[in-house]
């Protein structure tokens, strides 16, 4: 109950730290909104979709589950980049010397960004639906879909806190965060139809946790696009989408927790 306590009061430090700092909560809108437009518009209309061919708006509602999952994944580098900052500026060292829970710090960090990313896929699907994007399967769903989404974001924020625990600069958290997010986001069925890649390629990207998540949304959305193979996760895209992101903050946390304890010790 105390660990609890102390993790909330930590996020809301976070939380009261981000509203001060209106910019870092802009950027990461204007971020996912530029790749909406850029995706949507420059590749519309000219990469074949199962169930929607080479249709622009068949593209669009094809493109969205990549783009909110490829979103709630990109905010690991803004948490391991604000936990980095706070080593750097000797905040962990005052944390340490307070009557708390050592994962409190952690937790409370990595659910302050979960509210930052909950706003940011509320806006971006503002966005979506205003070049298109539609959901076919009802409200619950699409719940169910976002609910995944920021299960999603939040495992990786742990990886976040990883490596922002690990590094000496947040410069250097920021691009630890983001180099291995690219293969991870473009080695999936975000962008383009599995079936189209090499077929080396192909079990990589279909048993990848990010594709998972999209196959799941797109199932839940009711969006075109849906891969047709018959790999685990993708025949099972939801149980697939919650196992991985269940076992990477199981293994991430304890990861995460221990070399805190580590550093402040």
């Amino acid at each position: 109950m105390s660990s609890t306590a102390d993790s909330l009061v930590i996020a809301r430090r976070n939380l009261i730290r981000m509203s001060r700092i209106p910019e870092m909560v802009l950027f990461g809108l204007i971020q996912p909104v530029m790749f909406v437009v850029l995706f949507a518009y420059v590749f519309g209309g000219s990469i074949s979709v199962p169930g929607a061919g080479l249709s622009a708006v068949g593209y669009r509602e094809f493109l969205m589950a990549g783009i909110f999952a490829q979103t709630v994944t990109f905010a690991t580098a803004g948490a391991g980049a604000g936990i980095a900052d706070d080593m750097h500026k000797g905040l962990i060292d005052r944390f340490r010397s307070l009557p708390m829970a050592r994962g409190a710090v952690l937790t409370g960090r990595t659910l302050a960004d979960l509210v930052q990313t909950t706003l940011t896929v509320i806006v971006l699907a503002v966005v979506a639906l205003l070049v298109g994007w539609r959901i076919h399967e009802g409200i619950p769903k699409a719940l169910g879909a976002f609910a995944l989404l920021l299960l999603l974001g939040y495992s990786f924020s742990w990886i976040g806190a990883l490596i922002g625990l690990s590094v000496r600069t947040p410069e250097a958290a920021t691009s630890g965060g983001l180099i291995w997010l690219f293969p991870v986001t473009f080695i999936s069925n975000a962008f383009v139809p599995t079936e189209n890649m090499a077929s080396w390629l192909q079990p990589i990207a279909e048993w990848n946790p990010f594709s998972a998540t999209v196959q799941a949304c797109r199932v839940l959305f009711g969006n075109p696009g849906v891969s047709p193979s018959d790999a685990w996760p993708m025949v099972h895209p939801v149980w697939a989408s919650i196992i991985w992101s269940v076992v990477i903050i199981a293994v991430f946390r304890t990861l995460a927790v221990r070399k805190y304890r580590k550093v402040a010790n």
